[in-house]
């Protein structure tokens, strides 16, 4: 009876974290999907050559306005590499991807506080400065070589089928007056409902796993683990245990904020919680699509450069916020169980999911259905993703 009593506690707290955050996922993957129908997949392998500061600052731009999944960043940065882009452009494009977007924004501002978002925001455009000086500096020509041979192969990973996908809208007219047009509606309700079935598991697993956390796990073991007592070491400890915490998660994307507040309540420090939140790409299935991309000592280089920065990152922001007065003096992420009552929050979920039904119709009566099933497929095989999108919205 305890065990089925301590269950049903773990769940009401991730079903109370899944109703908090269910409008703000939902209106962040919507603004996302508009961003993404205007983006052409061309535009972006066109931008992208070298590794210039010039080609840096455009991957960031675009990975910002492209697809939050790390898996389909992971993916996405592979096939740009094989076509041209440079590695560090390639990398750097996967992190804005997946922490410079703006859904993670609205979910850090709505769990946490909008310390964080700023946070990340600041700290996002630090790693990628970092990561670009540590390549310039250690990156040897025979590992980067050794890396596009084994890139040239065409190893499928994980979710190259969506990061395939170019479901951009174009055509004559401003932006604004494309987007508003039939077509542009189909394409964004074609990049919403992908989007979430690229991060749906992620979501709830991070999410099951939070509710379990701060269900089960006392909060004098996470005052001991992150020196809770000794406020010097544990600024110290944050940022260096954060990344390594995400990387036995197994939980990337958006589904790693839920943990990030609950580590954030029983003590991490904040640059501790900035560096998580940064270690999505570095968790362990994503070192296997890694090392099966790029081979064995690019994904040790790739591991290695990545953790120096998030914690580098991590550090900077826990200095300059601290300095600022911009950290939070009190630790009430919203992780606690709760009941639904009649607020703003419900009145919000339910506009919202009734914005998301109408794009799942759209989606479904405009012949979406059979694009799920190429998401993890191979984007060479013939009449791939791109030409279904268009046949579809043609």
């Amino acid at each position: 009876m305890r065990e089925v009593r301590a269950l049903g506690h773990a769940l009401a707290v991730t079903g109370s974290m899944t109703w908090e955050i269910l409008w703000a996922l939902i209106l962040g993957f919507a603004l996302a999907s508009v961003v993404q129908s205007v983006v052409r997949r061309s535009t972006v392998e066109r931008l992208l050559g070298g590794d210039g500061p010039r080609a840096l600052a455009v991957a960031t731009g675009l990975g910002a306005a492209s697809s939050s999944c790390s898996y389909a960043a992971v993916a996405l940065a592979r096939a740009l590499f094989r076509k041209g882009a440079g590695f560090t452009a390639a990398m750097v494009f996967e992190i804005a991807s997946t922490n410079l977007v703006v859904e993670l924004g609205i979910i850090l501002a709505l769990l946490l506080g909008w310390q964080f978002t700023l946070a990340e925001f600041v700290g996002g455009p630090l790693m990628i400065v970092f990561l670009a000086l540590w390549f310039r500096v250690f990156l040897r020509a025979r590992v980067l070589e050794a890396a596009r041979a084994q890139a040239a192969k065409g190893l499928a990973g994980s979710m190259e089928g969506h990061a395939a996908m170019d479901m951009s809208v174009s055509g004559p007219g401003s932006v604004w007056r494309r987007l508003w047009s039939g077509r542009a509606i189909t394409a964004i309700s074609h990049i919403f409902v992908m989007e979430w079935a690229a991060v749906i598991r992620d979501i709830v697993v991070g999410l099951l796993v939070a509710g379990a956390l701060a269900a089960w796990v006392p909060s004098t073991f996470w005052r001991h683990f992150f020196f809770v007592g000794h406020p010097v070491l544990s600024k110290v400890w944050g940022p260096l245990i954060g990344p390594v915490v995400s990387l036995l998660s197994f939980v990337c994307s958006i589904g790693n904020v839920p943990l990030a507040a609950v580590l954030w309540n029983g003590g991490i420090s904040f640059g501790g919680v900035v560096s998580f939140v940064f270690a999505d790409l570095i968790i362990l299935p994503i070192l296997a699509i890694y090392r099966r991309y790029y081979g064995t000592r690019m994904m040790l280089f790739v591991l290695g450069s990545f953790y120096i920065t998030m914690v580098s990152a991590g550090y900077v922001v826990e200095l300059v916020f601290g300095a600022l007065g911009l950290v939070p003096t009190g630790r009430h992420a919203r992780i606690s169980e709760v009941a639904v009552q009649w607020n703003y929050t419900t009145v919000l979920n339910i506009v919202f999911l009734l914005v998301a039904a109408a794009l799942i119709v759209r989606f479904l009566v405009t012949g979406g259905r059979p694009m799920l099933k190429m998401m993890g497929g191979d984007p060479g095989d013939s009449d791939g993703p791109g030409h279904e999108m268009s046949s579809h919205m043609g």
